[in-house]
């Protein structure tokens, strides 16, 4: 895993030195330690120059397209896995984030045809899958995560692709005259004459689902959809689609078989994920998912090798650390964990969101940011579980869609909590796909006028009620397509971002290709079923844990990676922070109201969990936008 940025000049614009670029790479040197490089091509007169990259130097003529690229060597620790990395006839120049765990399946055959490889890196790999196959050929091929940038001199095209899920980041600018991309957005603000501009205009969907889909909160800023690829050619850019999850789902597994062959994707995906020439570990929670993926982990490692971090609290009622040490001692782990208390946990509220670029979407967040410091002193490699509960139907909502009852006491509960706006909650509250979409929410109608009185619902919802629409199958089958779309790209930028913070590569085993499809063809039967006279969500993976870990460990209440809140807002140095620093400065900024939120500060003892989310939400918002607007 690595980071790489660049951009092209459109309208005969053109570098002189490397100046911008090496700046670009230098903001973002956390994501690739181990090593830096630097092209220049001249688009025009189809020529191109590897330059200093540690130091300003000169091109010997001028280029309008510039390749940045830092390394974190995972593969191959040699100088031949350097990047970007130019074919042998030097036609074809090409960037790649990530890990393709397939990539050596094609090696053989590749040699077979003719092509010689100088390093045992899966990039090298993928470049002459491009030669051999094309852009369309080779990225159909490709199981993994992964960011590309490729440049064809043949074709004057450059190419900028995504994997499936959005594993990794690829942010795009688009300007009148520039178009530039990075793995990190920071790296813009080291372009020639660029501003983060705010875009505020989807700002009631972020103020209620804490995030927004492929798209930023900044001005022409977007993120590359998920199992898409770019062509710019001629100042034109195009999407095309090579991965649809509309494809998914059409091959139903038996019942009777589910529990096989889901055991049987998952252990494979974990093993093809192992590979890897430098200390590799897994993130344990405690959680059914990571756990798992432990057990398959230390399965193809000598008894006692495998190492494991894990984030734990003082306070038990958010501490997994029992199931923790159960997992690590039966599997006979070498496990760490790393207490969070609240004076870290604001300590580094600003690093995070400094390296997220956004304003935080989860309070665990910070968990992951001390997870990864902690580990890098373990590990360069950790497999995690996210995904899990997307593909497989592991969120208490799955359960509730499934029941579909309408009056009940959390209904009545939310009509009371959202009487003033009883007209929209009751839009949505008694029609069974916006109720689906809305499951997603972290605030309530209540709350997000309270923060944003012009706050309007159907605005918030318009995209991905579309989304949901477009998506076919069952019912439980489009809601699990609908959060692998739409909840899950947050959670991997999360993981990404925090774990690169501090070079780390996170990988995750349950969005392996051949994973997800077999996740999509189990029925809903299989994964919302009874278990002891309770209906149960991911039955078929939790089944597969009770095998592993005993029944009481698989189907004890989900507790997720919970932060306590309301303990952490009522330390002193919160208190302060708000009061001295963070209250103001959004009253400045105008965008939101405050009156009410500061109430709930003063009384967080008695705040609700929605008021302690939007407490959280501005608090990050604010030091985001003074780290990126001001």
């Amino acid at each position: 895993m690595c980071g790489f940025t660049g951009f092209y000049n459109f309208k005969d614009t053109f570098e002189t030195n490397n100046h911008a670029i090496l700046e670009m790479i230098a903001i973002q040197k956390h994501r690739g330690p181990d090593d830096s490089g630097i092209i220049g091509i001249n688009t025009l007169n189809k020529n191109f120059q590897a330059i200093a990259s540690q130091q300003e130097a000169d091109f010997q003529s001028p280029k309008n397209l510039l390749f940045g690229f830092n390394r974190l060597s995972i593969l191959d620790l040699s100088p031949n896995g350097h990047q970007p990395m130019v074919s042998p006839d030097e036609q074809v120049i090409l960037m790649m984030n990530g890990e393709i765990y397939n990539a050596f399946d094609f090696k053989e055959d590749l040699i077979q045809k003719g092509h010689t490889f100088k390093s045992t890196s899966d990039t090298e790999i993928v470049l002459h899958l491009y030669l051999e196959y094309g852009m369309e050929g080779m990225i159909s091929k490709l199981n993994g995560m992964f960011a590309l940038v490729i440049y064809d001199f043949k074709l004057e095209t450059l190419f900028l692709a995504r994997d499936r899920f959005g594993i990794k980041p690829l942010y795009i600018l688009q300007e009148d005259n520039r178009l530039a991309f990075a793995s990190e957005m920071k790296s813009f603000k080291k372009l020639p004459n660029f501003k983060f501009e705010a875009d505020y205009t989807r700002l009631d969907e972020f103020l209620l689902f804490r995030n927004l889909i492929n798209t930023t909160l900044f001005k022409n800023i977007t993120n590359c959809r998920p199992g898409t690829f770019l062509t710019i050619r001629n100042q034109k850019i195009e999407s095309h689609v090579f991965y649809d999850i509309n494809s998914e789902g059409k091959n139903p597994i038996a019942l009777n078989q589910s529990y096989e062959k889901l055991e049987d994707a998952l252990q494979k995906s974990v093993k093809s994920q192992m590979m890897s020439d430098v200390k590799l570990g897994c993130q344990l929670s405690g959680g059914v998912d990571s756990s798992l993926v432990t057990y398959y982990a230390a399965q193809n490692l000598p008894k006692g090798n495998l190492e494991t971090v894990s984030i734990i609290f003082k306070d038990q009622r958010f501490s997994e650390e029992k199931y923790i040490d159960f997992v690590a001692q039966k599997l006979d782990l070498q496990a760490h964990k790393y207490e969070m208390n609240a004076e870290y946990y604001f300590d580094v509220i600003e690093k995070a969101i400094w390296h997220f670029e956004h304003p935080l979407n989860h309070p665990n967040t910070i968990g992951i940011y001390l997870l990864s410091q902690e580990a890098k002193k373990q590990v360069t490699v950790l497999l995690s579980g996210e995904g899990a509960d997307e593909a497989l139907a592991g969120y208490s909502r799955f359960v509730r869609a499934k029941e579909n009852k309408i009056f009940t006491k959390p209904f009545f509960g939310g009509l009371k909590r959202n009487l003033n706006h009883a007209f929209d909650y009751l839009s949505y509250a008694l029609h069974q796909e916006k109720k689906m979409i809305m499951e997603t929410a972290f605030g309530s109608i209540t709350t997000a006028k309270a923060l944003r009185p012009t706050f309007q619902l159907t605005m918030a919802i318009a995209d991905r009620t579309q989304t949901l629409k477009n998506l076919n199958g069952s019912l439980n089958l489009r809601q699990r397509k609908y959060e692998l779309l739409t909840y899950l790209p947050d959670l991997l930028m999360r993981q990404d971002k925090m774990s690169m913070a501090h070079s780390i590569e996170n990988r995750v085993p349950f969005l392996d290709n051949e994973m997800v499809t077999t996740a999509l063809n189990i029925k809903e039967e299989a994964l919302i079923a009874n278990h002891n006279h309770k209906i149960e969500s991911k039955k078929v993976l939790k089944d597969i844990a009770a095998e592993k870990f005993g029944e009481p460990f698989a189907y004890r209440d989900k507790m997720g990676f919970g932060i306590p809140l309301r303990s952490f807002m009522s330390s002193e140095v919160f208190q302060e922070k708000w009061e001295t620093t963070i209250q103001p400065n959004i009253v400045k900024r105008g965008l939101f109201e405050v009156i009410e939120v500061s109430k709930w500060v003063k009384n967080v003892a008695y705040a609700t969990p929605e008021q302690l989310d939007a407490i959280w939400l501005l608090f990050g918002f604010e030091i985001w936008a003074k780290q990126y607007l001001d």
